[in-house]
């Protein structure tokens, strides 16, 4: 066993040392992670990305797009043959159709290379041709990349600690109920043991609709072909005083470690260290909507979510002798398009400010971290209108319910972010002074003329600042 582990290992080694120099050498290769918590935007991301690329008349931010060195871009087969590739197509034709609708949302990883013909700037331009850029597009589930820091907890130390936090939540009443009466001491039980991980999951899936980011394990609610394995039917238990080897507990405290083994060792090694760009959407309007509790609870995880990655400056020996190491970050606010112009400066201060935390850890490390708002399409048109007396600066956009137009305002963002995340720290329950509301609007209908990729709100700005100096 410790033989077969330790040949995986150079075979991993080799195989990272050989991509290297291949992507050094030859071709370059970028690999971007887009990741994000649930609702946060991820497909339409992705793929309003890359038909702007394709089609580049509304990425004037993009540097090498506005300089026309960008002489081509087209989509080819992805280098990991085992990864299912991100459905581009589909999700393109289900945003420009006549009936526009959002395209479903991730729940695995997926994985899509677009390739960029670039003619080269400066002192290089006069000596060679245009080369080729790969960039490869990695999609996957936030919730997953939660999931690493549970590799520095305990069975113990993890039930505690979800327990702690189950305590206030009206979601988690059920479950509650249900793991109170369980004797973890006893003989294991499988009916028992299904049903306590068939209640913990359905409290997931509860707190995630309710605006909670800390909904891990993140596989539990996303099980995949992995649904009802026993590395996915474990639960947080108290723990008894001397439990037996064949007790629930042991038996749970087994299942939560080949979950770490089976399921998330597997995720960082193969997917998650491969990275060296990284976006993270984030619904920050969604949770400011909801309140200071959930406002809270995303604060924190985007600490957690920066504690998995490994920043800093990707040197050529670096990469070669340790493999990739995380070199841009950019925290995208989404839904831009949900809020006037004059108040997407708010927006970026307040995410800013949310993941103050964790862009510090990033910067410490080296990492070029920002923080902006985005909208990757925009499904919204701008609107003044009188109120009282008084110019309200709404927004205009087509009902997700009903398909009606209807003018949008959502309430007034604070010029100082520490109004909404001091109450949010002290454990508020709710807003003192302002109502922030959202509206769920349907994709706009398109008419694209040729050159042109979908409208957006700083996407080009967005992609400039994750690609555009390796362009």
């Amino acid at each position: 066993m410790i033989i077969t582990d330790i040949t995986d290992g150079l075979t991993r080694k080799v195989g990272t040392v050989t991509d290297t120099l291949s992507e050094s050498l030859f071709e370059p290769v970028i690999r971007l992670g887009v990741t994000g918590l649930s609702r946060a935007g991820k497909t339409v991301f992705i793929t309003s990305l890359v038909s702007n690329l394709m089609d580049r008349g509304r990425m004037p931010g993009l540097l090498a797009a506005s300089e026309g060195r960008i002489s081509a871009a087209f989509l080819q087969p992805q280098p990991d043959d085992t990864v299912p590739r991100f459905d581009y197509e589909t999700h393109l034709a289900a945003l420009t159709a006549p009936e526009p609708r959002w395209p479903d949302s991730t729940r695995a990883v997926s994985e899509l290379r677009l390739s960029l013909r670039v003619r080269p700037t400066g002192l290089l331009s006069g000596l060679s041709g245009p080369r080729t850029v790969h960039l490869d597009i990695v999609d996957y589930p936030g919730e997953w990349l939660l999931d690493l820091a549970l590799l520095d907890k305990s069975y113990a130390d993890w039930s505690a600690e979800v327990l702690a936090r189950l305590a206030d939540r009206p979601q988690a009443t059920d479950y509650l109920t249900q793991a109170q009466a369980t004797d973890p001491a006893a003989a294991l039980d499988e009916p028992v043991a299904q049903s306590l991980a068939k209640g913990f999951t359905a409290y997931l899936n509860a707190a995630r609709d309710a605006g909670f980011y800390d909904c891990t394990p993140g596989r539990f609610p996303l099980p995949g072909d992995m649904a009802g394995s026993p590395a996915l039917t474990f639960a947080p238990l108290a723990p008894p005083d001397k439990p037996s080897r064949k007790s629930l507990w042991r038996e749970m405290e087994r299942r939560f470690e080949a979950y770490k083994a089976q399921i998330v060792k597997p995720f960082f090694r193969d997917h998650f260290a491969r990275i060296d760009r990284q976006i993270v959407l984030v619904d920050a309007l969604g949770a400011i909507h909801r309140g200071p509790r959930p406002v809270e609870d995303m604060r924190r995880a985007m600490a957690d979510i920066l504690s998995a990655f490994r920043p800093g400056r990707n040197a050529f020996l670096t990469r070669l002798l340790m493999g990739r190491r995380v070199e841009k970050i950019l925290f995208a606010a989404t839904k831009a398009d949900h809020l006037h112009h004059t108040q997407h400066a708010r927006l970026t201060a307040i995410m800013a400010a949310l993941t103050r935390d964790a862009r510090d850890r990033a910067d410490f490390a080296g990492a070029d971290t920002q923080a902006m708002a985005i909208a990757a399409l925009r499904a919204t048109v701008e609107e003044t209108v009188q109120h009282n007396g008084r110019p309200l600066e709404c927004v205009r956009g087509r009902l997700l319910d009903t398909g009606k137009q209807a003018a949008f305002y959502p309430g007034d963002l604070p010029q100082d972010p520490a109004r909404l995340l001091a109450p949010a720290r002290e454990g508020a329950k709710h807003w003192l002074d302002a109502d922030y509301q959202v509206m769920n609007f349907a994709p706009a209908r398109l008419s694209l003329r040729p050159g042109e990729g979908p409208p957006h709100i700083r996407l080009d700005r967005a992609a400039q600042f994750l690609i555009g100096d390796r362009l």
